[in-house]
């Protein structure tokens, strides 16, 4: 009966792209236009202006899309693949795990390039995720918010490590600074690695029937001839790889890839493919916005991305909770 609905909703499928679509797709565009155009540098009236608009607007701006998009897109492929609405890379311990192999590579490679470190936090992520899966195969409750709590202890199990570590190594600043979640560093000639993750949702987009076979159960995988466990290994590679960039590169994002798929979800239904395009704009969207705030809110200083995706995030976060336990 699941696999009906599931072929019959693929026959179905809405048009990817269509108006509402382009709209949306203009109320992005006009958010990225106002990034480029807002900060305490006068880029009109100063004579490096042009220079500072191309060294840090026009990257910053970038990294808002590839960012937004990256963790929004990974924290749906997460909720399919545990089959649960309320996971993501900041509350199953994945973020904590890239911070802890970052940590790492800074301590055994201080001269490391930013490569370098990319690559020790995308495997310690995904090291972190596989222990995830491991643990909940081994768990009988699994309830909606059962499996958030086993991926919030866990992350605080390994961030309380990073720090321990960061402490006896004198690294507690350093930490900090790289988990600040922030657009504030972003600049040309540092930003670039950032491109990694738009492969990554590339490769999210091209793989979207599979992981939506995946999250309908190992069972009903199986039955259709899928190898259940290599999509799992793909869809946990691909997670890694872009909290690994995007940590290293920008800082955590708290809470982005559960509120923006469930937003999508209550509005369009369960279709992944239809969805995707959707996915990434409003991700792109509030972290766009929430950067915006942090960037005026308190000018000429910022106010760190992080902790205003914080605030709305824990915010929609309890709402999802009360909506659930109100429909039973």
């Amino acid at each position: 009966m699941v696999l009906e609905r599931f072929m019959n909703s693929t026959r179905t499928r809405a048009k990817l792209f269509d108006a509402k679509l382009l709209i949306g797709i203009l109320v992005v565009v006009a958010l990225l236009a106002l990034s480029l155009f807002t900060g305490v540098y006068d880029i009109f009236g100063a004579d490096d202006g042009a220079e500072m608009f191309t060294m840090t607007r026009i990257p910053r701006t970038i990294a808002l899309v590839l960012a937004g998009g990256a963790m929004a897109m990974s924290g749906l492929v997460m909720q399919l693949l545990t089959q649960n609405r309320f996971v993501e890379p900041t509350t199953t311990g994945t973020t904590e795990w890239a911070g802890l192999g970052l940590l790492a590579v800074m301590i055994l490679m201080p001269k490391a390039s930013i490569l370098t470190k990319m690559a020790g936090a995308s495997i310690a992520a995904f090291v972190g995720t596989m222990v995830f899966f491991l643990i909940l195969r081994r768990v009988s409750l699994r309830s909606s918010l059962i499996v958030p709590i086993i991926g919030i202890m866990l992350g605080a199990v390994v961030g309380s490590i990073s720090t321990f570590v960061a402490l006896q190594t004198d690294m507690l600043q350093s930490m900090g600074v790289w988990f600040a979640g922030s657009f504030t560093s972003v600049f040309r000639g540092q930003y670039e690695p950032l491109w990694i993750v738009l492969l990554v949702a590339i490769a999210i987009f091209v793989a979207a029937d599979r992981f939506t076979v995946a999250g309908l159960g190992k069972e009903i995988a199986t039955n259709v001839g899928m190898n259940y466990e290599r999509v799992i290994l793909l869809g946990t590679g691909m997670i890694a790889v872009a909290t690994g960039v995007v940590t290293v590169v920008i800082g955590n994002l708290p809470f982005l890839g559960l509120i923006v798929p469930n937003i999508v979800s209550m509005i369009r239904g369960d279709d992944l493919r239809s969805n995707l395009p959707w996915v990434a704009l409003t991700g792109i969207a509030i972290v766009t916005v929430c950067d915006l705030i942090g960037r005026t809110i308190i000018m000429p200083f910022e106010v760190p991305v992080s902790l205003i995706l914080g605030v709305v995030g824990a915010a929609v976060f309890i709402f999802l909770l009360l909506r659930q336990r109100r429909h039973g």
